[in-house]
Formats: structure tokens, sequence, C-alpha cells
């Protein structure tokens, strides 16, 4: 008790030295920051959401080989990233060091461009998520019905916006239930994964089954595209997959020990999903058959459920299934809770519309309802956008990923760009720093412009990638908001706002911010009870 007490002092005094009184109550363990990262990897039904980038554009090599490619890259990015969150633990952390690191000419353009890219982002894949849950319910009914069940996208999204609805309602918990949750939703991940990856070899038909040539050196390519360039579109499978693992950060001020755990909780999500991931990759490629196009164009509407009915038969199939589904939702779940922090940091600072009825704290549950349900309606309107067609699903998927590398970048640039005090927290790279910041920087760019491209070379409008379109349209909406004549954002913004007492009413700038280490040891602790809002 009197070690929790001591975190919880230490947190709060270095929450006030980013000019931010305790409003959240810490709860989330070590274990649990951890868990809300893993859980929104999803790994298994997230591989299952865009297993069929992979198998069109590589097979086996992509799923295999492309999976462990992407992973050092994306534990480049969450190295990076652990380093940022560790030196400012706040839920706002990507455009809040935005503004911190830049220079006085553009810090309050970019944080403006980081925090809505953030917001974009954690929606965008809230909705992807819950649409790939939505499918995947589907594709269960399509395998009960022997086939006979082709569902309309109308019904797709009838069931995706019950879905977003019932985890608006969860989220909508206090922080205490909300963070066990998540020690639930790691282990039923982590048991589907062993489950999976030890059955399917065992359960597989030897005339389905392919040889290790085939697994780690087969390359077959559908997408029309050259095969290295294809083999690069079939990256969005594990990028999308470990994704939302900066969950860790929005949730940092629920958070205690927020300094180390925030970093450690990222980085050890990412590295075993990598692991974990390229186990079940190698044993899909190993057990799915070599027809893949048998696999792509399965009228069960689902490359991993195709695969696992040709393995398992129908009855089993349906009872690994819906545990599929089941931690799919759970993923979701977490998801939306992430979203809402993000949107509820934003709108403490100001910069969201509708900012004063954003930050608010139920009376109740202690959380920010109204930011709950506020990423929960966005979401239904994303959603609209599958009734489109696939193209317009696809877009969804990659701007997920698109939007969240242009948040992570900036603040990752700028702290190398700019002339700036930056002083690392307790998780530090040392002098790996600069290389592996560069390394993540030049892939994410990379990665930002290949996922604009289309999934085949052969445009038609219901094959075009519309990601840049969308993307750049609700960013083109948010920089009119902030260039808008006398009521734009450029007239009153001024980044993140402290409201601690010392601080109120002055900006992050002149709050003249230490760093955690030195907050650990010299910063007044905030003039409330610890514990309550």
């Amino acid at each position: 008790m009197a070690q929790a007490y001591a975190e919880n002092l230490s947190d709060e005094a270095v929450l006030a030295s980013l000019g931010y009184r305790q409003e959240f109550r810490r709860a989330f363990t070590p274990l649990e920051v951890f868990g809300i990262a893993f859980s929104i990897i999803g790994l298994l039904p997230s591989m299952a959401s865009v297993l069929a980038s992979a198998v069109s554009n590589g097979g086996a090599v992509s799923m295999v080989w492309g999976w462990a490619f992407a992973t050092c890259f994306i534990l480049c990015i969450g190295m990076s990233l652990g380093e940022l969150a560790s030196s400012a633990p706040t839920s706002g952390g990507l455009y809040y060091l935005t503004y911190r690191l830049s220079s006085p000419r553009t810090r309050n353009i970019l944080c403006w461009i980081v925090g809505y890219a953030s917001t974009i982002g954690t929606i965008t894949g809230l909705a992807s998520v819950n649409w790939g849950c939505a499918v995947q319910i589907t594709a269960a009914a399509s395998i009960s019905s022997e086939q006979q069940f082709v569902p309309t996208d109308s019904q797709v999204y009838g069931i995706y916006a019950a879905l977003v609805v019932s985890q608006a309602i969860i989220c909508s918990l206090g922080t205490k239930v909300l963070a066990r949750l998540q020690t639930l939703y790691v282990f039923c991940n982590v048991l589907l994964c062993i489950v999976v990856i030890i059955a399917l070899p065992v359960a597989t038909p030897a005339e389905l089954k392919n040889s290790p040539s085939y697994v780690f050196g087969s390359f077959t390519n559908v997408s029309g595209w050259p095969d290295e360039f294809a083999f690069i579109l079939g990256l969005l499978a594990p990028l999308w997959t470990i994704s939302g693992y900066d969950a860790s950060i929005h949730i940092s001020e629920e958070a205690s020990n927020a300094a180390t755990a925030v970093p450690w909780g990222m980085i050890s999500a990412i590295a075993i999903a990598g692991l974990l991931g390229w186990a079940i990759n190698v044993s899909l490629a190993f057990c799915m058959g070599s027809d893949l196009t048998n696999i792509l164009d399965s009228p069960v509407g689902q490359p991993m459920a195709q695969i696992f009915l040709n393995s398992f038969g129908k009855t089993w199939t349906l009872v690994i299934w819906s545990c599929v589904v089941l931690v799919q939702y759970m993923m979701s779940s977490s998801a939306l809770l992430a979203a809402s922090r993000q949107s509820f940091a934003f709108a403490r600072d100001g910069a969201l519309p509708l900012s004063g009825l954003l930050y608010r704290f139920n009376k109740y549950t202690g959380t920010p309802v109204n930011t709950v349900w506020f990423d929960a309606l966005l979401a239904l309107l994303v959603g609209l956008l599958s009734l489109s067609g696939t193209a317009a699903v696809t877009a969804v998927f990659s701007i997920a990923v698109t939007a969240q590398y242009v948040a992570f970048m900036t603040p990752i640039t700028a702290r190398f760009v700019f002339e700036n005090n930056f002083k690392p927290g307790p998780f530090s790279l040392g002098v790996l720093s600069v290389p592996i910041a560069v390394i993540a920087v030049i892939f994410m760019i990379v990665m930002v412009i290949v996922l604009c491209f289309p999934s085949t070379p052969q445009l038609q409008a219901a094959d075009m990638n519309y990601t840049s379109v969308v993307l750049g349209g609700v960013m083109a909406l948010a920089m009119i908001w902030y260039y808008f004549p006398v009521y734009g954002g450029v007239h009153w913004f001024q980044g993140p706002v402290p409201n601690t007492k010392a601080n109120h009413g002055r900006s992050i700038q002149d709050a003249e911010i230490t760093d955690v280490k030195t907050s650990r040891q010299d910063s007044a602790v905030p003039d409330f009870e610890l514990g309550e809002k």
C-alpha cells in the first residue's frame, strides 16, 4: 500500500510538472498498461482481418518474411515513441511533445496537425477493427449455413453499429473495471494464439500441408504489381495488425509509474506480438495448401476462416472462430477506450469542436463518458463509407496506419530537427536514440506513401485506393478550421493549456516544464486528494 501511494504521489508530481492536474484515478498497473496495447494489437483476429493483403502480395513469403521484416521496423518506432512517452507521460503525449519540441514558429500548427492526425488515426482504427469483427461474424454465419448466407453491405453495417454501441456502454464504466478487463483480454488473446499454433498443424489433412521450401521460399503474387512492390504492399498486414500500441500513451494519466510502465508496455506488446504473430503465420503457411485463389475467392468471405474450415471442419471451425470474434470484440473495446482518452486530452486543450462539452467527467464513473460516445458516433459515421464498396473499406484500414504514422513521426523528428531542451525520462535509448529514430521515420515515410497505392495496377473506380482522398479531406477540414477567419484556431490555439493552479491560464511554453527526473524530486504535489478527480 505504501509503495502504491508513493508511486501515485510521484506520478501526480510528474503530471503537475507537465502542467496538468490529476483527474483520472490511476488504476492501471504496469501489466495492464501492457495489456491495453497488446489487446488492441489483437494478433490472431487482427491477422484474420488483413490476411488477404499478405496472401495476394507474396503468399507464404509475404506472410512469414514480410511479418519478420516489418516487426523489426515497428519495434524501432515503438522504442522511439517510448523514449518520448517516458519524458512526458500524459494522455496527449504525441501532440504535447510536438508542441514542446518544435520551434516557436511552427509549434502551434504542428501540434494541431498531430493532434488531429492522432484523433483520426484512433477513430479509424476503431472503425476498421469493428468492421473486421462484423465481417468475421458474417463469415461464421456463412460457414454455419454451408455458404448459403451471403451478407449485404447493409447487414454488415448493422452488425458493425451494434458492436460500436455495445462497446461504448462498456467503455463508459469506471477506470478500475476497465483496467481489470485488460488482464482478461491478454489471457484470452494469448490462449487463442497458442491453441491455433498447436492445433492447426495437428488437424490439417496431409494433402493440404505445404513443405518447408514452400513456406519459407514460395512467392505467389496475384496482385498484378511487380514482385518487389507487391511484397511492400503486403506489409499492410503486419503494419495494421501491430498497431494501436500507442494506446499505452493515451492512458498515461491512469497508469501507476507511468514514465516507466508506458514505454515498456508498448515495447513489450510489440515484441511479443511480433514473435507470436510470426509463429501463427508459419503455422498458417504450412497448413493453407497451395491453391491461394481458392482461399482468396472463398464464398466464406474470410481467407483465415476458409483455412480453418479446410483443416478443422465445420463444427470445430465455428468453435474456434467464435473465440476469434470474441477476442476481436475485446480488441475493439480497448481501441475505443484509447481513442476516447486521446479525444479527451485534445478537448482539454480546447482544440476539438465542442471541447467544452467533451472535457467533462461523469460524476458516477469518474471517466470521460462524453468523449467515449463522441468517438463512437464518429466511428459510426466512418463506417458508412463501407457502403461505398471494398475500396472504401481498404481506405479506412490504411488510414488507421497512415494517420497514426503522421502523428508518430512528427514529434520524433521535431526532437532532433529543432533546437529544444528535451530531457529523457527513466526510459532512454542513449546513443542509439538517433539511429533508431532515423530508421523509424524513414520507414514510416515510405509506408505512408506506399499505402496510398491501389491494390492492383489495373485501375478501375472500384479498385482505387481512397486513403489519400479521405485522409487528405479530413486533414483539410482540420486546416480550414485552424485558419478560419476570426474563429479559427490560428487566432486562439496556443498548444497544450496547463490546468494546475500554479499554471492556470499560462501556456506550456511559459510553464517552464522540467524533466521527469527533476519533477520526481522538486515538483510540488497538486492541491487535491489522492485518487480523486
